[in-house]
């Protein structure tokens, strides 16, 4: 048996929590696949993702009160049971409407594995752990988003991408029950907090709101470039199969290492300054995509996930840190700014990708760094 009483713990939330994105990303690799199936254009396509975030951000204001009254296990049971089974309907889904009413419905129940859980591990984890257990937790979201992609656009024929859909379910599944098995039963955390901390209490306090918008601005360029790279790389002049252009999503890997990096940088440095050099690190990622050859491409990526995990950890972290009460309705907030920025950025780039192509992508997600940048200076002013 570990000696850390928290090993078990972790590993049973990187479980879930990979799971739980793996299922987020099944789609994105194969695009252009239910582009063609379905007759639609890009923008429809792209629906089978960002129907996910939105469902998301909708119900994180919920799910985070939820968590902030009553225990976590009963939630990601009830939540998981349900995102299984709208997987399964995404799989036999007939028609590109259906199979976007399934996504949602998986969107509107993901928090209930996400949100709850980002609280339930501000509340049982020392204050001196919280960074380096939050980095853990954005790695399992790298190797979530990772496997994801791979099942659906490598592993399995990319136009097998139903299978995908019922692998990722089935693992999904196996995971909740575990988790649910396995989490210990946390203490109550009182009725003092649950009454006396209002939604407005949390997302009104001017350090906390900064910290919302780092999240949606990352996730913003984070969403942009991954969503609409399989579209650039399968034109000219790069002409890529579906399986090519899957094998660079292993720049997740380099995510898998920054997280819990990020964790320890932030607090040998600050978070503020973490996240300055998080978003210069995106910005030349960015930069180097418009290199028109295939191992700029690699690189750019890595540099992109780099920034963009180092940003999300720091500012989940320094978030927990700067909350003592609430912390499931504060962490709903930036996870809802976190997607609301995922949802516009698909959306967004999608039309500035119709306009001027990868360049006008590129320009868009450039601009929204400012909000990152701005508020990591400020931060290091704090």
């Amino acid at each position: 048996m570990p000696r850390d009483p928290l090993f078990r713990l972790q590993w049973l939330v990187f479980a879930l929590v990979g799971a739980v994105f793996t299922t987020v990303y099944i789609p994105q690799p194969v695009l252009p696949v239910l582009r063609q199936q379905f007759g639609v254009g890009e923008g429809a396509a792209s629906l089978t993702v960002s129907a996910v975030v939105l469902g998301m951000a909708l119900a994180n204001l919920p799910f985070g009160a939820l968590a902030d009254r009553l225990p976590i296990r009963p939630i990601l049971l009830t939540g998981g049971l349900v995102i299984a089974a709208a997987g399964l309907a995404s799989a036999l889904a007939p028609t590109l409407p259906l199979l976007v009413a399934a996504r949602f419905i998986q969107g509107l129940f993901i928090p209930a594995l996400t949100t709850c859980l980002v609280a339930y591990l501000a509340r049982v984890t020392p204050a001196e752990r919280l960074n380096v257990v939050m980095g853990s937790y954005v790695s399992a979201t790298v190797v979530g988003g990772l496997s994801g992609r791979l099942i659906g656009g490598f592993i399995l024929p990319a136009e097998h991408w139903r299978w995908a859909f019922l692998a990722a379910a089935a693992l999904l599944l196996g995971a909740t029950l575990a988790a649910y098995g396995g989490l210990p039963r946390e203490a109550d955390p009182g009725p003092a907090p649950r009454e006396s901390v209002r939604f407005r209490d949390v997302l009104f306090r001017q350090e906390l709101f900064r910290l919302y918008g780092v999240g949606g601005g990352a996730m913003f360029v984070f969403s942009s470039v991954f969503n609409y790279m399989p579209f650039y790389l399968h034109g000219a002049p790069f002409h890529w199969s579906t399986r090519a252009v899957t094998l660079l999503y292993l720049s997740y890997l380099v995510g898998v290492v920054i997280g819990p990096l990020a964790g320890k940088l932030s607090n040998r440095v600050g978070n503020g300054t973490a996240m300055v050099l998080g978003t210069l690190v995106l910005g030349a990622g960015l930069a180097l995509t418009l290199v028109p050859r295939g191992g700029a491409m690699a690189g750019a990526l890595a540099l992109v996930c780099a920034g963009f995990f180092t940003l999300h950890a720091s500012a989940a972290g320094a978030l927990n840190r700067k909350v003592s009460a609430g912390r499931g309705r504060a962490n709903a907030f930036y996870v809802l700014f976190y997607y609301l920025g995922g949802a516009a950025g698909i959306t967004l780039s999608g039309h500035a990708y119709q306009l001027g192509g990868w360049p006008g992508v590129v320009a868009l997600t450039g601009a929204a760094l400012l909000v990152p940048l701005s508020t990591g200076v400020l931060e290091m002013r704090a």
